[in-house]
């Protein structure tokens, strides 16, 4: 299988009436596509696949800076729906119980409380950035551990 290499010359992107992605690749039109960021942690606007509902990859977007601006913003706002992951910016409380732990949190998308179970569930994504997923698979993030006080440190320290 070739892969192929989207670009502004052989892709045109738009939204449709119910708010979801479709590209026309050459003659090929694709209703429904979503994207999937190759390095969603560390380079969320390169080498991202375009992929059907069926996951079959349509083709592969080196960079979002070589489609027009409206082009590249339409998949930024796909992007950030996919990867939506609100900041945590404050650790008020993490208390555990039956083997969950319970977290209260303010992020910036407001105050927010979550469950989160055992496992691989807080894992440190960089050397600095960690990313949390609760029981029902929705996403946080805390872009910079050094940012956090003493006292929210020593409550994710020992889920690190």
């Amino acid at each position: 299988m070739e892969l192929i290499y989207l670009t502004q010359d052989n892709a045109q992107f738009w939204e449709t009436e119910g708010h979801l992605l479709a590209v026309r690749v050459q003659e090929e039109e694709y209703p429904v596509v979503y994207l999937h960021c190759s390095f969603p942690h560390t380079s969320k606007e390169e080498y991202i696949s375009v992929r059907t509902s069926e996951n079959a990859e349509v083709g592969l977007i080196r960079c979002l800076s070589a489609f027009p601006e409206e082009t590249a913003e339409l998949l930024r706002k796909h992007m950030r729906l996919r990867y939506f992951a609100p900041s945590i910016e404050r650790i008020l409380e993490i208390k555990e119980e039956f083997g969950y732990s319970f977290w209260s949190v303010e992020t910036s998308a407001g105050l927010c409380r979550f469950t989160v179970g055992r496992g691989t569930n807080v894992r440190m994504v960089s050397s600095k950035k960690v990313l949390i997923t609760d029981v029902d698979g929705n996403r946080f993030q805390i872009e910079d551990i050094s940012n956090l006080s003493a006292k929210e440190y020593r409550m994710l320290e020992m889920f690190l």
